[in-house]
């Protein structure tokens, strides 16, 4: 299953009229990192950064200057979110933001049904908890020592690994075998196969404990339900018992 887990930054709080400057996006597979992401930084036509958003993120309108315009960089954005579960921190906030700089080109909007809320998420595993990313990340021990501002691709990055615990922590993705393109040929491998134990792991319990354990259920009478699991014991084991 790919996964794109995903942020933006904006020129402000309004998506009627503010503009997205920012997109960083990570890929995972069966909720392993792939390595591979997507980031671009937008030039807002017409728009200025507000002086609260620089306040979060520190992206000038000068740094802005000579970046690409939304619809010039539609169609690699929509490639690499393309066919992909979306996953984001307060979803509501960025679906709205680029589904308004889509309709702006003329593109449909990204569907809501692809689309996994991490907040509430968060709200419902930890009721009353803060649910921020940086509350996140320092519940789950995630290092943030990076983070002195807001960034779309960092951001990403972090709440990849705050998804992963959310959805159950790192056993979730315990025994898929990744392949990464390591040929550099484009190609995905083959995610999520398991290999078989060449040999079977030695039984856990001894003859003697299973022998006493077979003792213990012929007590229990002859429509015990163990029976449908175990093997009945010898009359020796159950005399000497």
């Amino acid at each position: 299953m790919r996964e794109i887990v995903f942020d933006t930054e904006t020129t402000g709080l309004d998506p009627e009229v503010e503009r997205v400057i920012e997109i960083g996006g990570v890929e995972l597979w069966n909720h392993i990192p792939t390595g591979k992401s997507y980031h671009t930084f937008v030039r807002p036509a017409g728009r200025k950064v507000d002086p609260g958003a620089f306040d979060v993120h520190g992206i000038s309108d000068e740094f802005l200057a000579d970046k690409p315009l939304f619809e010039e960089i539609a169609g690699e954005f929509l490639d690499f979110f393309a066919g992909a579960r979306l996953i984001a921190h307060n979803a509501t906030f960025d679906m709205r933001f680029l589904n308004a700089e889509l309709k702006r080109i003329g593109q449909p909007p990204i569907d809501a049904s692809r689309v996994i809320d991490t907040l509430p998420m968060a709200r419902r595993k930890f009721p009353m908890a803060p649910a921020t990313l940086d509350a996140l990340c320092s519940r789950f021990s995630i290092d943030t020592s990076r983070r002195d501002k807001h960034g779309a691709l960092l951001d990403s990055e972090l709440l990849a690994e705050v998804y992963i615990e959310l959805i159950g922590g790192r056993q979730a993705a315990l025994g898929l075998a990744v392949e990464i393109d390591t040929a550099g040929d484009g190609t995905d491998g083959d995610f999520g196969r398991i290999e078989p134990r060449p040999v079977p792991l030695p039984p856990r319990l001894t003859e003697d404990e299973a022998a006493r354990h077979r003792a213990f259920v012929a007590t229990m009478g002859e429509e015990a339900l163990w029976w449908r699991f175990i093997e009945r014991p010898r009359a020796a084991e159950t005399t000497d018992a």
